[in-house]
């Protein structure tokens, strides 16, 4: 069994007092069910599982249900004898955004209290803008993703005293040692390639068989795309179109999806498809990074609505399609080939499971930094630059934010996947996977 840090979250939500019913965000394949399952089903005597999606599919028991005595009704069906008390009976509702009203439902079924609840689902966000009223007060949603760095690291049987080491070292900012070092950045070259989609981990671990992971990821990759464009019929071709265009955007200097090509039309803007781009953030398939033009602290009051940046929430989904079945490409570090949009992707997720929301900055005379998060220790802006070669201490468009005062920036991070770890004029040099304790 994988180890997932959201495990814990959902334990401690369950054994707490609230009333309050947790619902857990993502994309399809993150392993939002098998958690729910494995913490229930320890915790409850009695573990009901209803999937809505595949309710809604079939039989559609819940389509019409609007009370909470006609959810009990349809619930003892399925429960069959299963129920007893709110102590010892967890009702885990999957796939709730087949049904939206049954999100407005959850208030009602939170202030009855005969049961506990737990329930899951993917495109939330748009699923609660179709309710009628948004249960707020009566939910706490929280988000799930593929499994970062350091829960891979775990499952290829990295240890928790490696882990608390490597910390450690991290807190007092200091490098690890040579052998340490190679065989961490081993895990992290073979995590650009596996990813972090539960099967793909899972299936590697067991048969280390690449030609398998490549086939499921592309299997998950045309699940996705597929998925989150059936939720909008009039534009499931744009939104399709969008998706499968990030990968090569990646490549671009930019990384910035033009709209002009997303139909070949001049003149329309990034409000002729805002919806479209937030079916695919909402989904949880594709990670925003959104432009400001004044890197100050907090960060979010000078967000640009009309630049984003999209990256795919998997790595391992991006290097399939961009390397294939070569995987020496990765591991050997080959000269000539680019691995910034990979590296790029892994602090990206890394930094959205850390709870952080992404920007970044581009200006014509100061250039372009790939990553801002809001320090909030600090009250300031914080700059991370990524790094895949050996150029890491180029960095002019960092330099330039450090040096003007009025932006109040007090260090910069830059991370590549040189070992040493080292400080110098404001800037704070990391190595990679050190990414995963930011």
């Amino acid at each position: 069994m994988l180890y997932r840090k959201i495990e814990s979250k959902i334990e401690e939500h369950l054994k707490s007092k609230t009333k309050k019913i947790l619902i857990v965000d993502g994309a399809r394949q993150v392993g939002k069910t098998t958690s729910i399952r494995q913490v229930g089903k320890k915790q409850f005597k009695n573990f009901v599982e209803i999937n809505m999606l595949e309710d809604s599919l079939f039989q559609q028991n819940f389509e019409n249900v609007r009370s909470v005595e006609d959810f009990y009704i349809q619930l003892s069906i399925e429960a069959a004898g299963r129920l007893g008390n709110k102590e010892d009976t967890l009702v885990f509702i999957d796939e709730i955004q087949a049904y939206p009203h049954l999100l407005t439902l959850l208030k009602f079924l939170a202030q009855d209290d005969r049961f506990t609840y737990i329930a899951s689902g993917s495109l939330l966000g748009v699923a609660l803008s179709q309710t009628t009223s948004i249960p707020m007060g009566s939910i706490h949603k929280i988000q799930m993703y593929p499994l970062d760095f350091m829960e891979f690291l775990y499952a290829n049987g990295l240890g928790q005293d490696v882990i608390a080491f490597m910390e450690n070292q991290w807190i007092q900012r200091e490098s690890l040692n040579q052998s340490l070092h190679d065989r961490i950045m081993d895990l992290f070259r073979k995590y650009l390639i596996v990813g972090g989609l539960p099967e793909v981990v899972a299936s590697y671990i067991e048969d280390k068989d690449i030609v398998k992971v490549r086939t499921i990821q592309n299997e998950i990759r045309e699940y996705y795309a597929t998925d989150a464009s059936k939720y909008d019929k009039e534009n499931k071709l744009r939104i399709r179109r969008i998706y499968d265009m990030i990968p090569s955007y990646m490549e671009n200097k930019k990384k910035r999806i033009r709209i002009t090509d997303i139909n070949n039309k001049k003149g329309q803007t990034y409000r002729d498809y805002e919806n479209d781009f937030e079916y695919l953030i909402h989904a949880g398939i594709a990670l925003p990074v959104r432009a400001i033009s004044n890197p100050k602290f907090p960060l979010m009051e000078s967000t640009s609505k009309n630049l984003i940046k999209l990256y795919l929430n998997d790595v391992g989904l991006l290097s399939s399609l961009l390397f294939g079945f070569n995987i020496r490409a990765i591991m050997d570090d080959v000269s000539g080939i680019n691995l910034g949009s990979v590296y790029e992707t892994v602090v990206a997720s890394e930094l959205m499971k850390h709870g952080y929301r992404l920007f970044y900055y581009d200006n014509r005379t100061k250039g372009e930094v790939d990553f801002l998060i809001d320090d909030y220790d600090q009250l300031s802006a914080l700059p991370i630059e990524v790094k895949s070669g050996k150029d890491y201490y180029v960095h002019s468009a960092l330099n330039n934010l450090l040096t003007v005062k009025d932006y109040h920036i007090n260090k910069g991070i830059v991370v590549s996947n040189h070992r040493e770890v080292k400080e110098d004029k404001g800037v704070l040099y990391l190595p990679i996977y050190y990414a995963m304790f930011i």
